[in-house]
């Protein structure tokens, strides 16, 4: 056959410089995924961008790539901040930088990319910013405060990316954001990216953006998205760290997140599961940084099972082949249930979440379900069935004075008898 009338390989037919199609190829990407292959081609027309897809779905990539093919087109004589990047936690910003270096490794120049966020340090940050970057990435409280201090300037960034926009807005970012994009050059391109598209990012994008192309990519395993089993088991709250256990070792689940609501019940299951023999971890907002990149290099090595994370803290993480993720204690809302279990089935492979559903909590996942637009059928586990009837509250020493039982009452003891 002749060379020449081989085709293009994949990423190359997007329009992307041999040096990035080569990194693309060294990172694993065998194809474009379905929000790559629908941003890629606008973002390199200098078009606005609203790109929603689910986390895993390949959205660094989407606009890292051609955030690079630009800046090796503009390249100035000195460094200037060419690419802003913002994101709402600090995991997220670490992950995000190193999968720009590494598909920058090719250019012939190389590029310099800055992460900063918060809850450590900032002077190596100051430091690592000293004779400017071309491409930031950062967390906006951080950012506003090496602003502040004059380390860094954005009066020259041509192109600013929003990661998880539904995410920094849920956080509190908005009047961060806009004191941020304050001190952006009005003349700049946008690209915006979200699993989910709520009223507030809509609004950000109608005010940040210039004629904006929306792009959805398509819900299914073929496009590169996630292919999520999803079970919901019912259980007695009481009987939730039990059920957790006995679903690990039958499942043989050798490495699972799973979410919880509060800094205590993280280290309180924890400990649990640890007397119970099974290598687990707290993951939360309270712990150090060199804590929680311990937690994570742990789990991704298979030295943890099991880690019980908080929502804030576990915002943005990516764990290469998590296979399963349990809401032990439900999320808040339906924009949290899509955030968390696209923790796992990232990169198109399959998927398992699990969410635990109590009497209390029936009527709070029916609205996740709604909000969602589907129905995740309720099973149960053998042995940690719920009970049919809940059991009266106990009055205080004494009991109630002065009340006498209503007729609701009366028949709810006579269930509760079986009468």
């Amino acid at each position: 056959m002749n060379p020449a009338a081989l085709p293009d390989p994949p990423f190359a037919a997007l329009g992307l410089s041999p040096a990035l199609v080569r990194a693309a190829a060294e990172r694993g990407y065998a194809e474009p995924t379905a929000i790559q292959a629908a941003t890629i081609p606008l973002a390199l027309q200098g078009r606005d961008v609203i790109g929603c897809a689910h986390t895993g779905s390949g959205k660094t990539a989407a606009f890292g790539l051609p955030l690079l093919h630009q800046l090796d087109r503009w390249r100035p004589a000195w460094r200037r901040t060419y690419a802003l990047v913002l994101v709402p936690t600090r995991e997220l910003a670490a992950q995000v930088g190193e999968t720009i270096r590494a598909l920058s490794r090719h250019l012939a120049d190389p590029v310099k990319v800055a992460v900063v966020f918060g809850g450590v340090s900032v002077n190596p940050q100051m430091l690592g910013l000293r004779g400017g970057a071309e491409v930031i990435v950062a967390t906006p409280g951080r950012l506003l405060d090496l602003v502040e201090r004059n380390a860094v300037k954005l009066d020259d960034v041509a192109l600013l990316v929003l990661d998880e926009a539904d995410r920094l807005l849920d956080e509190g970012f908005a009047d961060e954001l806009a004191r941020l994009t304050a001190l952006l050059p009005r003349r700049r391109q946008g690209l915006f990216f979200s699993a989910t598209f709520p009223p507030a990012v809509q609004e950000l994008a109608q005010t940040l953006l210039n004629d904006p192309v929306r792009v959805d990519a398509p819900a299914t395993p073929a496009a590169g998205l996630p292919a999520i089993e999803q079970h919901a088991v019912e259980v007695d709250a009481a009987q939730r760290t039990q059920l957790l256990r006995h679903l690990i070792e039958q499942g043989g689940w050798q490495r699972v997140l799973v979410f919880v609501a509060t800094r205590y019940a993280s280290e309180h299951v924890a400990d649990k599961l640890r007397r119970a023999g099974l290598a687990a971890a707290a993951f939360h907002g309270d712990l150090s940084q060199g804590a929680r990149t311990r937690v994570l290099g742990e789990l991704r090595s298979g030295a943890l099972r099991v880690v019980l994370a908080t929502d804030m803290a576990a915002r943005g993480l990516h764990i290469a082949d998590l296979p399963v993720v349990v809401n032990y204690d439900l999320p808040r809302s339906a924009v949290d249930y899509t955030h968390r279990i696209g923790r796992t089935a990232r990169a198109g492979a399959a998927g398992l979440a699990v969410s635990f559903v109590s009497a209390s909590t029936e009527a709070h996942f029916r609205l996740i379900e709604k909000r969602q637009g589907q129905r995740v059928p309720r099973e149960r586990v053998a042995g940690f069935e719920p009970r049919d009837t809940v059991a009266p509250v106990s009055p205080p020493e004494g009991g109630v004075k002065g009340r006498r039982k209503s007729k609701k009452d009366k028949l709810r003891e006579a269930a509760a008898r079986g009468g």
